[in-house]
């Protein structure tokens, strides 16, 4: 590959530069006594004093709020919508509690402005969302498996599927940052996709692994136990045989990896698919909100497991993809709903009822509305929970999915490359 000469002394890419670093195409990098004559448009580059980054994440939050997509955008407005906001929520959390605090407003009022925007725009084409094409990558999870047999038949022999159950992408920004300090020879290519509503595991988890719609798989909608029987029958469909199937789930340490290697270095394996569920694992014991978790995942990202996850698919000759079931979000509880055994699935952004009574049920006084989708079972209702709120006690501050929100909706969905030293 040839060598990439970019022409910084030009004023058409000085006048950008900032921005690439504002959208995370470009990283600050730590600096301790700088030359004093460096030009203004280098040191946005440098982060000189510990509020710098604060005050680059700020101005973050002010372009993204000035660019919100509209009722005529596009699916891939949004997902660009989410990575922008992606990059700024992880820089965020990263943030000392001294820095962060003065920007917290005004993210959060960013974070509800987009999900309004979001949930008004999905009215008019969450329903068109499921049948577009997904020859040039997947708009929705169930179509992810669609487009890997599209890849496998052309250029790609072996293929795993890393599906990070729970991952936001601003949790999947900052893990990048880990692997591009940690592995050489990494890069991704980095896209995103639509989970589904509701955004629980049971579902948007299934559909991604069997390439279905929820209403196709009704009879276990409210289980993971399938997705191995479902993704191994996708893959028969599309001409491989059961001992060419592996799937693997709740991967998390090191330790496990032996055994990972022994179902994927088998001559016979073609494609993969994995569940690794560290981060879904931190998301529901945390006690201090996203930014504690990061922290959480940093202290993963230490062990080195995901670097090791990833050289050992490379050396198996595995293209690896990287996606994710759903996200997550900060909520603040709005109150419990007290329905005994009426509601199904009990998520703490989403309730589902069997019926339309039980569905109507919820009390008026909770903050809730309904959002049906097509390709749902039609005996399965969500009740979302409104804005960022909860069904938990009032007050509460937890992190959650299940409901509709940028950063529980649109999910990373990243081709990951590692270029090996030649030997």
């Amino acid at each position: 590959m040839p060598e990439v000469s970019v022409p910084f002394e030009h004023p058409d890419v000085r006048v950008i530069v900032d921005t690439m670093f504002l959208e995370g195409a470009l990283q600050p990098v730590q600096a301790h006594g700088s030359p004093t004559d460096l030009p203004e448009w280098v040191k946005v580059g440098l982060v000189e004093d510990p509020h710098a980054l604060g005050n680059l994440v700020s101005e973050g939050v002010r372009r993204i709020a000035a660019d919100l997509p509209d009722a005529n955008a596009t699916h891939r407005d949004w997902v660009e919508l989410a990575r922008r906001l992606g990059e700024v929520i992880s820089r965020f959390n990263s943030l000392s509690t001294e820095i962060a605090e003065p920007i917290q407003q005004q993210l959060c009022k960013l974070q509800r402005d987009a999900d309004e925007r979001l949930r008004g725009w999905l009215v008019q084409h969450y329903a068109d969302l499921p049948s577009l094409p997904a020859a040039k990558g997947p708009v929705m999870v169930h179509h992810v498996p669609r487009y890997l047999a599209l890849r496998r038949n052309v250029v790609e022999e072996r293929v795993a599927l890393l599906v990070f159950d729970g991952l936001a992408l601003d949790q999947w920004f900052q893990i990048r940052e880990h692997l591009a300090a940690r592995l050489p020879g990494f890069s991704a290519e980095e896209g995103g996709c639509f989970a589904w509503l509701p955004t629980l595991t049971s579902v948007s988890r299934q559909a991604l692994f069997s390439g279905l719609k929820p209403r196709e798989f009704s009879n276990s909608i409210e289980t993971t136990s399938q997705e191995p029987s479902l993704w191994a029958r996708f893959w028969q469909e599309n001409g491989l045989r059961k001992p060419e199937i592996v799937y693997q789930k709740g991967l998390k340490r090191t330790e496990q990896l032996a055994e990972l290697e022994d179902a994927i270095s088998k001559p016979a394996t073609r494609v993969a698919g994995i569940v690794v569920d560290m981060v879904d694992e931190i998301v529901h014991g945390a006690m201090l909100g996203k930014r504690g978790i990061a922290g959480q995942i940093n202290t993963w990202c230490e062990t080195g497991f995901v670097e090791k996850l990833f050289l050992l698919l490379t050396e198996q000759g595995y293209q690896i993809y990287l996606t994710a079931d759903h996200g997550n979000v900060d909520a603040e509880g709005i109150g419990r709903l007290s329905q005994g055994v009426v509601s199904e699935l009990r998520g703490e952004r989403v309730r589902t009822y069997r019926s339309e009574p039980l569905a109507a049920s919820v009390p008026s006084e909770i903050d809730a509305f309904r959002f049906n989708s097509s390709g749902l079972p039609p005996d399965f209702l969500p009740v979302y929970a409104g804005t960022r709120g909860a069904f938990v006690p009032k007050g509460d501050q937890i992190v959650a999915h299940g409901g509709i929100s940028v950063e529980e909706l649109i999910v990373p969905f990243i081709k990951i490359n590692i270029k090996r030293p030649a030997s």
